[in-house]
């Protein structure tokens, strides 16, 4: 054993991370340690005092304990670098090479509650732990050094922070305003703005599906002679739209509440010339396929934001999933296609599944499984810790 302080499971406590799960909530415990010890690394020992690991620890968080890899090592610049290096390694032997990618994706990683995005020369980095808080600057330098980026813009600004006491704020490494600027991904022009824009700035963990779901739009194209409608629903800024305007379809549509994503999308088409194949329109997705009940495609793309956002919301999400599928079905003509994602870790492949089946059901849909679809390897998946795989879909042949 050593020295350090430790935590200890209660003796009837079942939690998971005997299983293997880095977390450990406070109600597992048998008392939380002292709140001079929030952000400090803590052993968590099991009922037997058997030793389950070390991890940063926070009294205020309902996760209480967070499992770091490797031995009783405490985190410091040496994991920091040992770390960023692992994860840039990982990427790279799963062939990620792409400046364009995650570079840092939390607890598989080794660096709970981190989140790290690259688009180019320039970071953007969120941090939603208070260990890390006060190291992000240190792993901002480092990832600086091994990845020859120029700036980290800090995204601290997600609501989550709260239930880890940790304020609000954006900024760079540089002090400097990042000014929003074209970029190329993936043979497109994006406008980003991420200093402001949702999230880390674009919607990297998608950037698989825009290139299967435009494949899907040029197959169609050819087998069927014609040029496929396609629906963009939740289109955020048109990434789907205009690979799919690009790959032979002969109009798309594409959809979201919020305006300023719809204006970024207009402008993206017209950048890459797909204007006269894009049109956008702000709207509420459920509401538009109840007001356009007549309007049929052959391709419909539902990316929505996560219904699940706990465990509790997770019955009404399903319904609103359920729904959502339901009017996309019919919607579709004979043959046609619907790819439909979820981003919500909460909703896992067999309440997926069930949702897609009962709305196949409801509207009286032979419907077929064509491909499965989830996060690409940049975001890698901790196979003790299912809240690390969130984004799962299928592209499915509606009869």
């Amino acid at each position: 054993m050593s020295d350090l302080p430790f935590l200890q499971l209660k003796p009837n406590a079942k939690g998971r991370v005997l299983l293997g799960h880095p977390w450990v909530f406070g109600n597992e415990l048998t008392e939380l340690a002292g709140s001079e010890f929030d952000g400090e690394v803590l052993e968590c020992r099991d009922r037997r005092g058997k030793r389950l690991g070390v991890g940063i620890y926070n009294s205020q968080s309902q996760i209480a304990w967070r499992r770091l890899d490797g031995g009783p090592a405490p985190l410091n610049e040496r994991y920091l670098r040992h770390a960023a290096q692992a994860a840039l390694t990982r990427r790279e032997a799963l062939g990620s090479r792409s400046t364009y990618r995650r570079l840092i994706w939390s607890e598989a990683d080794g660096m709970p509650g981190v989140v790290v995005d690259q688009f180019g020369d320039t970071l953007v980095m969120q941090v939603q732990t208070l260990a890390f808080e006060r190291w992000k600057d240190v792993l901002a330098d480092i990832l600086i050094e091994l990845t020859g980026a120029r700036e980290v813009i800090h995204r601290d600004d997600a609501s989550i922070r709260r239930f880890e006491g940790l304020p609000h704020e954006v900024r760079t490494r540089s002090g400097r305003d990042w000014e929003p600027r074209w970029a190329t991904i993936d043979g497109f022009d994006y406008w980003l703005d991420l200093m402001s824009g949702q999230k880390t700035g674009f919607y990297l963990d998608q950037r698989e599906q825009h290139a299967r779901v435009a494949a899907w739009v040029a197959e169609l194209a050819r087998r069927g002679g014609g040029k496929p409608r396609v629906l963009d629903a939740f289109c955020n800024q048109g990434a789907f739209a205009l690979q799919a305007a690009r790959a032979g379809a002969g109009e798309v549509l594409g959809l979201d509440s919020a305006g300023d994503a719809i204006a970024q999308a207009r402008l993206n088409a017209e950048r890459n010339d797909v204007a006269d194949t894009c049109r956008f329109a702000e709207a509420n997705v459920f509401d538009w396929f109840s007001a356009n009940r007549s309007e049929k495609w052959d391709v419909i793309v539902l990316d929505p934001p996560p219904f699940a956002k706990s465990k509790k919301a997770l019955d009404g999400a399903m319904r609103g999933y359920k729904e959502l599928n339901l009017r996309a079905l019919q919607s579709l003509n004979a043959g046609g296609l619907l790819a439909t994602y979820t981003c919500s870790h909460h909703m896992q492949d067999a309440e997926l599944r069930q949702v897609v089946a009962g709305a196949a059901a409801d509207a009286r849909r032979r419907v077929h499984i064509v491909e499965y679809c989830h996060q690409p390897a940049d975001h890698p998946v901790l196979v003790t810790m299912p809240e690390s795989e969130y984004l799962r879909g299928y592209v499915l042949r509606v009869d």
